[in-house]
């Protein structure tokens, strides 16, 4: 495993069932890690998003919606934190291979400007979760503009203030299922989301019963590795226990690609491992 991998795995944090713990007991802990690779904008950002008990009982309140009372995959502060180090993963190996991001083409912004919109997108794209399930995208865009703007405040001034917090919001609503991004900043984040789905993603769900397609498929996922690729910059390695994970990467992952700009950049392979499953299908491609 490369350094860069070691890096990105380090924020593999197993997921949690929330509990029956007070809202600031259930905070107390929360703290989002992302390598920022001196990029000061998204250091001080981080350091913000820490700081702020009221975005971290968002945090709190979508977890207990999904997890609780939906009995839906977990959305806690830990899928924040694997979603986001997903998307600067496939940033910085997108960007290397020349991919240009819509603040640096449309507003001659620089790429560390980028990782502050994708991360800030990360951050809040399931705050909608807060008030409910359905259209949850269109619920967070309400919260992320009134909270974004003052946790920006001492990192940009206006006009760019005003830029990235509305790049993020195209973000936020990009990532639903006809999101239809128009920026490969949003199209990193529609992504990203899809691809938290490693081992644990429903291990709260799947062992409380609710064990049906998805619970199931999602549980199949066991490894999901994300590498420079050799004919598209990104090559995303997904392995399966089980043949059930084929929905998951089909009808879930491929759902996200296939509409977020990103298709001819991002080659995903998912393969069966599971030594005595009958193999109707050992490799799958998108």
């Amino acid at each position: 495993m490369s350094s860069e991998e070691e890096e990105f795995a380090e924020v593999a944090t197993p997921r949690v069932d929330p509990s029956d713990r007070s809202p600031r007991e259930a905070i107390a802990d929360v703290r989002i890690r992302v390598p920022s690779r001196g990029n000061r904008k998204l250091e001080r950002l981080i350091a913000a998003v820490n700081a702020d008990d009221q975005v971290k009982a968002w945090w709190h309140v979508q977890a207990v919606n999904a997890t609780r009372r939906l009995g839906m995959s977990d959305h806690s502060w830990i899928h924040i934190q694997i979603v986001l180090n997903i998307a600067l993963r496939l940033s910085r190996l997108l960007f290397r291979r020349g991919v240009v991001p819509n603040v640096v083409a449309d507003y001659a912004m620089s790429e560390r400007d980028a990782e502050v919109v994708i991360a800030a997108a990360a951050l809040f794209h399931d705050s909608g979760m807060t008030v409910h399930r359905a259209d949850h995208e269109a619920y967070s865009l309400f919260l992320t503009a009134q909270k974004l703007p003052h946790l920006l405040e001492g990192i940009y001034e206006e006009p760019e203030r005003t830029i990235v917090v509305s790049e993020t919001l195209h973000g936020i609503i990009g990532h639903r299922r006809r999101g239809a991004p128009f920026t490969v900043e949003a199209g990193i984040v529609r992504v990203a989301d899809a691809l938290d789905m490693a081992a644990g993603r429903s291990r709260v769900p799947f062992e409380a019963g609710h064990q049906n397609i998805h619970s199931l498929s999602a549980y199949a996922i066991e490894q999901v590795r994300i590498v420079p690729g050799s004919d598209r910059a990104v090559r995303v390695e997904i392995a399966m226990s089980n043949s059930a994970g084929i929905f998951q990467v089909d009808e879930l992952l491929a759902t996200k690609l296939r509409g977020s700009g990103l298709e001819e950049h991002i080659e995903v392979i998912a393969r069966i491992e599971a030594e005595h499953e009958r193999r109707l299908l050992p490799v799958f491609r998108i």
